[in-house]
Parts: structure tokens; sequence; C-alpha cells
């Protein structure tokens, strides 16, 4: 069977070596210019060079992302930028505006992948791109099973799906409600996320209905770990992580189950774990569904009577060095004695343990860690390695 492609977000150069080394086949990225996310670090053209890098010396790929709908402004910084990435020699762009697809395949060598944002959801549009040059279609997050099949029948071409991370009330992501309330602009980079706010209810009349709670009117969350099985038997070429803006955590655990979930089916030996979905789900603080891939377009997909989001704390720290039995660890969020843990990473068996004892950097034996980024060792008797991610346990 095929192999397919495992690709993770990454929102600096942190985040790039995490999603790497937790086993992303290939990562795609923003610049700080012509991207679709306004909000994240992003990479300068040093951090891209950097993060190439890091990525071809691990033989994995990197996409640099030039989604943004142009202005005529931008029109004078296009060439010279994406002469730049080429130069760089990331793998591919992934774009959506057609100056940006034309420019690339007639002034650069650049590989180009469509965007989400062009909302391709049938094969006579694969096809029209597919004749422009383009050599991956990233489908819009609407797609259900079925019209992938038929898009798979017609065409021959890569094609990428979402599989984790947001949704979006627009039609993939074409969404002016940010524009028309906030003046940020949402397919610039800028969304305000309105369609999570919560708004009065009103009736035909224009009196405001009373409810339990505010209305809102956001989508949920996708997983797509129940369908892994079908979407490789589908024929996908990747597999695509939401999420530039998401923490070295979340990424870890996130490319952690679904790398497994993959390898096992290919292997011949998956079965649906709903423990894996568990640990999905703890990272999150959305609901998770399939979406619009098994056709079930009902209530159950949005949110429509608020919903309470609760910060996540399970994160408590990152491996920076092992040693003598005992792992020196940056500290995350609050942890004490007598908390059990579990240590996971790309090079160990996940598992669980209680903190007996702490030392912090003055040699002292102390009970509770509480101040962000400590650096403080723990005794264990499990040998652990730099980047090794340490959480609570998870039940």
């Amino acid at each position: 069977m095929k192999k397919v492609e495992l690709l993770s977000p990454a929102g600096d150069l942190e985040r790039l070596k995490y999603a790497i080394l937790y086993g992303a086949d290939a990562v795609y990225v923003g610049g700080t210019v012509l991207g679709l996310r306004a909000n994240a670090i992003n990479f300068t053209i040093d951090d891209l060079k950097e993060g190439t890098k890091f990525v071809h010396d691990h033989g994995k790929k990197i996409y640099v992302t030039v989604n943004i709908v142009l202005h005529d402004k931008e029109l004078k910084i296009v060439e010279d930028y994406l002469k730049e990435l080429d130069k760089i020699g990331v793998d591919a762009i992934i774009v959506s505006d057609p100056t940006i697809v034309d420019i690339a395949l007639n002034k650069t060598n650049l590989e180009v992948h469509l965007s989400t944002q062009q909302s391709t959801i049938n094969y006579e549009a694969i096809k029209y791109w597919e004749n422009k040059g383009v050599k991956r279609v990233v489908l819009g997050r609407e797609t259900s099973k079925e019209e992938i099949e038929e898009i798979r029948k017609n065409v021959d071409i890569d094609i990428e799906c979402f599989i984790h991370g947001a949704m979006c009330a627009g039609y993939s992501g074409r969404c002016v409600l940010s524009n028309y309330l906030t003046n940020r602009d949402a397919n610039r980079g800028g969304c305000s996320q309105i369609c999570r706010w919560d708004f009065d209810l009103l009736d035909e009349f224009g009196n405001k209905i009373e409810a339990e709670k505010p209305f809102t009117f956001s989508s949920k969350d996708l997983s797509m770990l129940k369908y892994i099985g079908d979407m490789i038997d589908l024929g996908i070429t990747s597999f695509k992580i939401e999420g530039r803006m998401r923490s070295i955590y979340y990424l870890a655990t996130v490319i952690s189950v679904y790398r497994k979930a993959i390898d096992d089916y290919l292997n011949g030996n998956y079965e649906y774990n709903k423990e894996l979905e568990n640990t999905l789900n703890r990272v999150a603080n959305r609901d998770s569904i399939p979406q619009f891939f098994d056709s079930n377009y009902g209530a159950n997909t949005s949110y429509y009577n608020g919903r309470v989001e609760l910060s996540n704390q399970d994160f408590l720290g990152v491996v920076i060095d092992y040693k003598d039995g005992y792992a020196t660890v940056e500290e995350r969020n609050y942890f004490e004695k007598g908390y059990n843990v579990e240590f996971f990473g790309p090079n160990i068996d996940t598992f669980s343990m209680k903190i007996d004892k702490i030392i912090d950097e003055d040699g002292n034996d102390i009970d509770i860690v509480r101040h962000p980024g400590e650096i403080v060792k723990i005794k264990t008797d499990r040998k652990l390695s730099p980047n090794d991610i340490m959480r609570i346990k998870i039940s």
C-alpha cells in the first residue's frame, strides 16, 4: 500500500522541530508576508533557511503558505518573494490566488499546491488546476467521503485532506463577518473568529429570544481518527493537521497519535482505539467530530447555545537532559510530589510513574514546582531524552 504523508503545521522553528521529531513527514509554515496567519510568529527568511535545512536533514519536506488573497499593492513583492523561496529550496508553496499560481509556475521552479482557500470539491475543478501545472490540491473541508471517491476515480493528481483541527463557519474559510464587524480580514490572516462570539437571538419580529445560554454558530473541531483507514483506502496523498498557532504539546500529542494510527493501518494491525481518541480530546478544549466526511450534517456539527472552554493544564514539562537516574525538566505547568504523570516522546514507549523526588537547581529537595520555566530534576529509572514530554497521567 502506498505510503501517505502526515503533514503538520509549524508556527515557528521550535514547533517545526517538534513536529519533525514526533513523526510528521512534512511541515507547512508561513513567512512574514503573504500567508494567512497574521497573529502567528511566522518565519523570517533566515528562519526559513534554518527550518528547511533541519527538515531536509531529517529526510522530510517543508511547504510554505503563500495563500493570501492579493491586493494590488502586494503584486510588487510577490515575484521576488517566490524567487527567494525557490532559492532556499522549499519543497512547495501552498497558494490560493491564481495570480500567485501563474507567477510561481512561470517565473520559478517551485512546486505549487492549491490551498483549501480555493474551495475545490469537484474533479472538473481539479482537472483545471492540474492542467495549469498545480501538483497537489488541498480539498475543501466540506468534501464528503463519496465526493472524494468520485474525485479519485477521475483524477490522478495528489490530493491533500485535513484530518484534525479547527473548522470554519464560512465555506473553506471564505468569511467576511470578521471584516464587517472588526475590520480584520479573514482572507488575509486576521480572522477574529466572529462565529465563536455570543449573539442575541431574535425572533421574526426582532424580539430577543431568552435562552439558557448565549447563541453562537461556531463549528466543532475536526477529528478523523475513526476514519483513518477509510481515508488511506481512498488514496489520499497527504493528511493535514490544522493549527500553526498550537503549542508544542498539542502538536507532539496529535502527531504521535496519528503517526501510530497511520503506521498501524499500513502494517495491517490498526483497530480504532478509543483511548487514542481520548488522548486527542485531552489536548483540545472543543468537541471534535468527523464533520462532513460521513455526511452527518446535523445539529451535532456546531455549537448553537454556548460552550465552556477550559484551559488545558496537562502539559507539565519538557525533558532537557537525563543523567544518573534523574530527568532534568523545564516546567510548563504546576506539579508537585505525588503526581501521577506520563512521559512520551518520539523514541520511547509512553510510560507512567508517580513523582517521588524533585530537586531544584540548587540541589535542594522540593515538593512543589510552580514557576513557569523552572528547571528541576525528577527521579526516574526509565531513560529519557531531550524533547520528551511530561504530562498528567491520562487515565
